[in-house]
């Protein structure tokens, strides 16, 4: 017998990935309950990461000597990744994407090393009363209803 119950809700899991060459580390990553909060929660990672690697001088306390600077290259996954938070088409694309079900990915790039954002549909399936499931894998109890 197959299952015909159609999906009763979408969320979003997003995740942070970074690695060089043939490894790859999860770096972070959550659940969100819409398209519009795993945006922001990616635009977020990114500034994030932009200012782990490649931290203002001016405003960082760090010990003296601490950061040099990098030679100069045509790949700079900071400014990539800043480039990607700040721009209105990444961000309509990346909408796009979820809309029509599909996964996003964006990808920065220094030399062997990178830095992956994704986001992917997550569809809730019903459950035989038809109900929510309350987060805990459980089904959520009826809302009261209130009388006249």
């Amino acid at each position: 017998m197959t299952d015909t119950r159609t999906p009763t809700g979408v969320a979003y899991l997003v995740e942070v990935h970074g690695g060089a060459a043939a490894s790859s580390v999860f770096l972070r990553g959550t659940v969100t309950p819409n398209r519009r909060l795993a945006l922001r929660w990616l635009r977020h990672q990114a500034h994030r990461l932009a200012d782990a690697l490649d931290p203002d001088p001016h405003t960082t306390r760090l010990p003296t000597g601490a950061l040099r600077p990098a030679p100069p290259t045509t790949e700079h996954a900071p400014t990539q990744l800043r480039f990607w938070a700040a721009d209105p088409d990444y961000a309509e694309e990346a909408t796009d994407r979820l809309t029509t079900d599909y996964p996003y990915h964006f990808t920065a790039r220094q030399g062997p090393t990178w830095y992956q954002l994704t986001a992917r549909p997550l569809h809730t399936p019903s459950t035989p009363s038809g109900r929510p499931r309350d987060g805990g894998g459980r089904t959520a109890p009826p809302t009261p209803r209130s009388h006249p």
